[in-house]
């Protein structure tokens, strides 16, 4: 090989002949470095060696980026690695490995806790139910989302939004605690919920490549973060025997009629409050006697019995759309402020205004029921009686007829309990409904409310939009 003192010019000048595949142009000064050029590509500066017998090339770089005398010393440097015993093509690539990680852990740093939760539901939610993919939705859903039944409202932000902002590598214990600490305030059981979701999600991402290292799996683990959410209370509003009769009373003279209807079937049918508000005319059958009721997201309709004096309530309520309880009443400005005019009033000793109701032609289900209730419970001295304290209350009161426990449960939509009922006790709609109108005759005689005649019509009442 032809050695020449490298300069400049006899570097800049310097090409490959068209009919040869590479040319080099040797250094004389330093042993092993050599300027390589191609018929196509552009000339480069390599060290050539000897490691174990072997020829070893290394591309250093191209002139425009390497002076010569560089080139000279990375040349040397090269050699070195040999006379030590390293083979400089590994070295390279050991270089170029560490670069990619720590380019890699650079760029994971800057993961969000929203881009890891996606890929979180993309890569469990096969293995979920409808309703526990519709709780992890909620739990995430930005503030001012339109609300996917409700038309004319937007959803406040769920209990996880603020932390999906966050790089998921400052999700840390005390995050998670100063976030619980906020949020429990107006929504602990909420919050509940969101820490059990929030820690399977962590401990998913500390076991996936591409976020270990960078989520801590205890980060919703902490005893602060749980402290701080509460314990559940054990809730104990039930309407009483005696107290029946004060709140028949109050609610059957709710000016709306809907809702009035709505509350008083929730009460005798001890459904959920969402699956009987969801309930359409197609899944009832006035001539059978029997209704379907969507118990949750994801599962299937179950039967109830349609009892006389709820038949006589739905077979009342006008058709304006496909829901059985449609929203029919349009207050005078916004309904929860109307309610804080009310308390207003209460405080000076004034009379409450009245609740105004205007019919239209609804395109929707009734939606907050419990707001009328409250002002019927408060006028019954029944105050703290939630919706879902109806249904725990026809639970408790068919204990007065000895109704058997798994007659109400099925009724109601509780699992079976126990391997006869949950293996062999098939029960029909007629047998359900036997016992089921025991009930309400009983609950309509201890609230002092005549039980209906048998309809001379099961064709509901039809009111045409306006």
């Amino acid at each position: 090989m032809a050695r020449v003192r490298l300069t400049a010019a006899r570097v800049k000048g310097f090409r490959c002949p068209a009919d040869k595949p590479q040319a080099f142009l040797w250094d004389a000064d330093q042993p092993g470095l050599a300027l390589r050029a191609t018929p196509a590509g552009r000339p480069a500066y390599v060290f050539q060696g000897r490691y174990q017998g072997s020829t070893v090339r290394v591309t250093i770089g191209s002139p425009d980026a390497w002076s010569i005398p560089d080139a000279q010393a990375k040349a040397r440097a090269l050699q070195r690695e040999i006379d030590e015993g390293r083979d400089p093509r590994g070295v390279k690539a050991e270089a170029l490995a560490a670069s990619r990680q720590k380019a890699a852990l650079e760029e994971s740093h800057t993961v969000t806790v929203q881009k890891a939760w996606d890929a979180y539901l993309a890569d469990r939610s096969p293995h979920w139910k409808a309703r526990t993919l519709a709780d992890h939705h909620k739990m995430t859903v930005r503030a001012g989302t339109p609300h996917a039944r409700l038309k004319d409202k937007v959803r406040e932000a769920g209990p996880l939004a603020e932390l999906m902002s966050l790089r998921l590598v400052d999700l840390t214990p005390e995050a998670v605690q100063e976030w619980a600490k906020q949020e429990a305030k107006d929504r602990p059981a909420r919050v509940r919920l969101a820490l059990r979701l929030l820690k399977a999600f962590v401990r998913w991402a500390a076991e996936e490549p591409a976020y270990k290292g960078i989520a801590d799996a205890t980060a919703a683990s902490s005893k602060k973060a749980r402290e701080a959410a509460g314990n559940p209370r054990l809730k104990n509003d039930c309407l009483q025997r005696e107290q029946l009769a004060a709140w028949f009373q109050h609610v059957r003279t709710i000016p709306n009629p809907v809702i009035a209807a709505y509350l008083q079937c929730l009460l005798l049918t001890g459904a959920r409050r969402e699956e009987l508000a969801g309930l359409r005319w197609e899944d009832v059958n006035l001539q059978w006697k029997g209704m379907s009721l969507a118990e949750k997201v994801g599962h299937d309709p179950r039967e109830v019995p349609v009892t006389p004096y709820v038949e006589s309530l739905i077979a009342g309520l006008p058709r304006r759309n496909e829901w059985v309880f449609p929203s029919l009443r349009q207050l005078s400005g916004d309904e929860k402020n109307a309610e804080r005019r009310a308390r207003y009033h209460a405080t000076k000793g004034q009379k409450p205004p009245p609740l105004t109701v205007v019919e239209n032609s609804a395109s929707g289900r009734i939606s907050d029921p419990s707001i009328a209730h409250r002002r019927a419970c408060a006028a019954a001295g029944l105050e703290g009686l939630t919706l879902q304290g109806l249904r725990r209350s026809f639970a408790s009161l068919c204990e007065w007829l000895d109704i058997p426990g798994g007659i109400s449960a099925q009724i109601q939509g509780h699992r079976p309990q126990g391997v006869r009922e949950q293996n062999y006790i098939r029960r029909p709609l007629d047998l359900l409904r036997l016992h089921h109108t025991r009930i309400e005759a009983w609950i309509l005689e201890q609230a002092s409310v005549p039980v209906p005649a048998p309809l001379a019509t099961n064709t509901p009442k039809v009111v045409a939009n306006r």
